[in-house]
């Protein structure tokens, strides 16, 4: 009897819809065909990494597949593409063990189970110490930015998109008329949106209000 290779996902995260996952995608996918891995999905997300689980479809989709048996791994690049905040990565680790799957994360090429499936301990070490370091990370360029700004108001400078520079709801519906056919299909919620057109979900409200403020236009 054949024997059937190991079921695994790909989860990939980038912040921006100017970032691309591509890079994510093809590095992971030549790791699992070299370990003869059967990549049962890709679970992409473009959101920040400190957006609450419920909010991170992609996340939970991976979830999902490993407690329901479908996978049996869940590949990252790096700890930081699964979570910016320590305590979503932790959760999401602790679940994977409980569904007794594996997270192998590329740029180290450590893995939480053992092939006995027993827990890693030198990658729980590593994984704690990365984790907090895609926090502390984010909050880096969060102090950078604020210095920034305060920097730009102490010499007077005016922050902000420039007056008059506002996209009018004509433009903004234009620009997304992917998102407006969906708006208007009525069968999709914002998240689901989002996830289809791969926009954050702060641009599907901007594009819904625009479109519901054109048509009290008219």
């Amino acid at each position: 009897m054949e024997k059937r290779s190991l079921p695994v996902a790909i989860l990939v995260r980038v912040s921006t819809n100017r970032q691309e996952t591509d890079r994510q995608v093809s590095e992971l996918t030549a790791y699992a065909a070299k370990k003869g891995y059967e990549v049962v999905e890709v679970c992409k997300e473009t959101v920040s990494g400190k957006t609450d689980e419920s909010d991170r479809e992609g996340l939970q989709r991976a979830l999902f597949l490993a407690q329901s048996g479908a996978v049996k791994k869940v590949l990252v690049h790096e700890v930081s593409r699964l979570a910016r905040r320590s305590s979503i990565a932790h959760r999401f680790v602790e679940a994977l063990e409980e569904a007794h799957a594996s997270l192998y994360w590329h740029q180290q090429g450590i893995e939480t189970l053992l092939e006995n499936g027993k827990r890693n301990p030198a990658a729980a070490i590593m994984f704690a110490l990365l984790a907090e370091m895609a926090r502390s990370e984010r909050e880096t360029l969060i102090d950078r930015i604020n210095s920034g700004l305060a920097e730009a108001r102490r010499k007077g400078k005016t922050l902000g998109r420039p007056k008059g520079t506002s996209m009018q709801p004509k433009d903004r519906v234009a620009k997304h008329r992917d998102i407006l056919r969906l708006l208007n299909a009525g069968t999709y919620s914002l998240r689901q949106i989002a996830s289809i057109t791969g926009k954050s979900k702060l641009t599907v409200q901007r594009v819904k209000a625009a479109r519901n403020e054109k048509t009290l236009a008219y």
